[in-house]
Formats: structure tokens, sequence, C-alpha cells
């Protein structure tokens, strides 16, 4: 696929990697001749000096012949000026755009062929409000994941000794929770992925990846961790377009208390908020921290831009007491760093944003997409067709089904029903199939099994 992506930031550097990795023909377009250098230096593809919004930059990046343009700069307007250009001009099929301004987002009527065209609008705020919501209503998770609109959820935990289940045989699961149903996708012990089988037993520490319905998860929690009581008391750090969304989304469920720098801004925030407490003050002074009774606090969620004191503020508030700790973190190179210490969980704004673009990239009919493991690891959602041609995995039992290697179908989604992968489940035409792939390497051929031909060959 030829992909051409406007902005060489995070994401966009992020997107090139992740597009490259999987054999596609990228361009990326910078104002940022330093940076487009240092992408070049390790990355096999075409870069262009020039504004994101001019069609003779465009045009000399190959839009014209692209099947894809994800413009990702750093400015709404930027990114939807390039959009109309490549529509009128070249006839670009797909158009991605990063908006951010809640104020473009809500004018439902702005993005159409007959206005703005744009096919798909990534808004990361939304995403990362959407993301670490999940995370606080099933308090001990890593990462929880939605498919099938909500119905189904891919959920990572860390397993606790002492978990009914850890140092069990996976094949146990049925005789622990015999009225719910729920399959292990993948396990991660000491950063080397296992594939789960019946007698694969789980350790002490091993990051677990399950599926189950929605409304099980909880219980197939429960024998992993110790569950975490239910959090009510919430900090968030930062006052911007993340700080403001997620305070909004929770704060008639939750006691939400938001810190923020800037005065100005925290007017701002009084204004638009409802329940919220806003503090003027900086989240590393102590003794703001004691005032607020820091100990009590049951989330902790550290969302400026800047990462260095996202990642201090965090850890204080941690050693004085607040039981978990969230912090997001926009350097790549420093999830992998604070993670599992003091921080338990690290967010990645570009990983988040990833998934919600790969989705367009994959062959076949893929619903979701979901970035694991700083890329990583994969989950997806395919949709199983056969029509005339023949297909290699409509009528076919799961166990008959030729995986490759690091490959797990974890659940099907058919009309309402939702069916936990087993052996003996059929897949019919139409069925959502969620699976997860623990080697990026074998994606191609993962595809493949989605792919209608008339020969198979």
């Amino acid at each position: 696929m030829r992909v051409t992506i406007l902005g060489a930031g995070q994401v966009g550097s992020s997107l090139a990697e992740n597009l490259t990795r999987e054999s596609n023909d990228v361009t990326v377009v910078d104002i940022d001749a330093g940076r487009l250098k240092k992408l070049q230096e390790r990355l096999d593809i075409r870069t262009v000096n020039g504004s994101a919004s001019w069609p003779s930059v465009l045009e000399q990046a190959g839009t014209r012949q692209a099947d894809l343009l994800i413009a990702v700069t750093n400015s709404d307007e930027v990114n939807m000026v390039a959009c109309q250009i490549t529509f009128t001009l070249f006839g670009t099929p797909t158009r991605i755009a990063r908006i951010r301004q809640n104020a473009y987002l809500t004018c439902a009527r702005l993005f159409s062929e007959q206005a703005v065209p744009i096919n798909v609008l990534i808004s990361p705020e939304q995403l990362i409000t959407n993301n670490i919501r999940r995370l606080i209503e099933h308090p001990g998770a890593l990462q929880v994941l939605d498919f099938s609109g909500g119905r189904l959820q891919l959920v990572a935990v860390r397993a606790h000794p002492g978990g009914p289940l850890v140092n069990q045989q996976l094949c146990c699961i049925r005789d622990h929770m015999p009225n719910v149903d729920t399959r292990v996708a993948a396990i991660f012990r000491r950063e080397h992925a296992i594939t789960p089988r019946g007698d694969t037993v789980i350790e002490a520490d091993d990051e677990v990846f399950f599926i189950a319905d929605h409304r099980h998860i909880r219980d197939v929690m429960s024998e992993l961790i110790h569950l975490d009581q239910e959090y009510k008391r919430i900090i968030i750090v930062g006052g911007g377009n993340i700080g403001l969304r997620l305070a909004q989304a929770l704060e008639n469920d939750f006691s939400i208390k938001i810190i923020e720098q800037d005065a100005s801004r925290c007017h701002q925030l009084s204004r638009e908020l409802e329940r919220t407490m806003v503090f003027h003050g900086d989240a590393s002074d102590r003794d703001l921290l004691e005032s607020e009774r820091i100990e009590d606090t049951d989330v902790f969620i550290a969302l400026t831009n800047d990462d260095e004191a996202n990642i201090m503020a965090s850890m204080l508030a941690k050693r004085m007491g607040a039981r978990k700790v969230i912090v997001l973190i926009n350097n790549p190179a420093y999830v992998d760093l604070v993670q599992g210490g003091d921080i338990d969980i690290a967010i990645s704004p570009q990983q988040v944003t990833i998934g919600s673009i790969l989705r367009y990239i994959r062959q076949g009919d893929v619903v979701n997409v979901h970035s694991l493991r700083r890329g990583a690891a994969e989950a997806f959602e395919a949709i199983a067709h056969a029509n005339k041609g023949k297909s290699r995995v409509v009528g076919k039992a799961i166990g008959d089904i030729e995986l490759p290697c690091g490959t797990t179908i974890g659940a099907i989604v058919r009309g309402n029903d939702v069916f936990i992968a087993h052996d003996d489940i059929q897949v019919e035409e139409n069925d959502h199939v969620v699976l997860f792939l623990t080697d990026k390497k074998k994606l191609t051929d993962v595809e493949k099994l989605f792919r209608v031909s008339r020969t198979l060959l």
C-alpha cells in the first residue's frame, strides 16, 4: 500500500515505523528538515520537506498515486486543508486526519465530501479519555480493549501471588469458573510471549491477556489478582483538553479534583465543570498533596504535556500513599522505563492513536485494531467472508484453522451472540473473529486468512 503521512512528530514517526515494518511504501512530509533526516536515517522511507497543506508539496510527495493519506501534523487546520486538496486535486481514496479541537469535532456537518472531505477523524484526546475510563471501571487492569461495540473485552492483568489460578494449568479455568466462559489469548513472561495451551501454567508476575464477555471481566480478574476495591476518589493533574474531557466523563460517578498550574485555565475549567474541584497549583508540591489527602486518593492521573513533570509528580504521589498512578508519556522511550515500579500504568498517546489508524491499513474486512505492548503485539477484529470465492476460515472449526505461530483466536461474535473460542466452534459467514497476534512478522499470513479468493493460491 502507498501511504503519505503528513507530520513527522511522535505519531507520524511511529506510524511510519509500523507501516514500513509491514512492507508499505511510505512517504513522510514535514516542515522540519532535521526531523525528516533523523527519520530517514533509520527507516526505508521517502521524505519531502515542506508545508503539508501546499499542493506542490503534496504533488511532490506522490499523493496523486497514494492509496491513503494520514494527516497528523500539529495543526488541525493544516490537516483539514491537506485532506481537502488531496480530495479535490488528486482523488486520494482514503483520507485520515487527526483533529484535536472540540470546536471542530462537535460540528457534525463539517466533515463530508461536500464540506471538508475527511473519511476518518482521529481524536487522540477522546481515545485516551476512553482508554483511561475503561481502566478506572476495571480496577487492577493494565489494559482494557473493547470489541464488537463493547460486548467483548480483552483485558491485561499482572498475575499476583496467591491468585486462585496462579500456579495452575489453564485447563483448570472451567473448574474454577463453571458459569463463566473465557480464554487466555496470550501470556508475556519476562517480556517473552508464551502461546497459551491447556497445560500452560500461569506464574506470578505473568502479564496475562484474557478475553471474555464484558459482564464477566471482574469474575475472571478475581482469579488472577487480588481485586482492588472500586475507585471513588481521583486526582487529575493537568487541565488541558484530555484532563477536561476525562473530568467531564467521570465527575458524575466519582469524586474528582484537578490540579492545574495556569490560573486562567483554572477559571475556564471551573466554568465548564459542574462537580469537579479545581485547584491552582503544582502537583509536585508536597504540601498541596498532603492538604488534599493524597493518601486517601484511589487514582492519581498525570496528563500534562511535560513527561518529566508527569513522572515526578506521580512518583511523589505514589510514595505519599496514592493507591494507583496512571501517567501520560509522550516519549516512547520512557514508557518501558517507568511502568511497573512506582508508576502502575504508562499510557502512550502514539500507540493509542496508531491502533485506530491501523484498521484502514489491514487487508481484509477489519473492524477494530488495537496496538499492544508498544506495538510488539496486536489484537484485531476481522469479518469472515466467503461470498462466491473460497475462504480459509468460513465453514471450518477453530481447531482446524491453520493459524500462524503466535496467533490465537479469542472469540467470535455472531449477531448478538458472543462465543469464546473453543476448538469445536465453527466459523460462519459474517462472523466477527477476534484474534491476538504476538509476532507482527506473521501479520501478512493472518491477513491472508480473511481474504476471499477463488483459488486460495
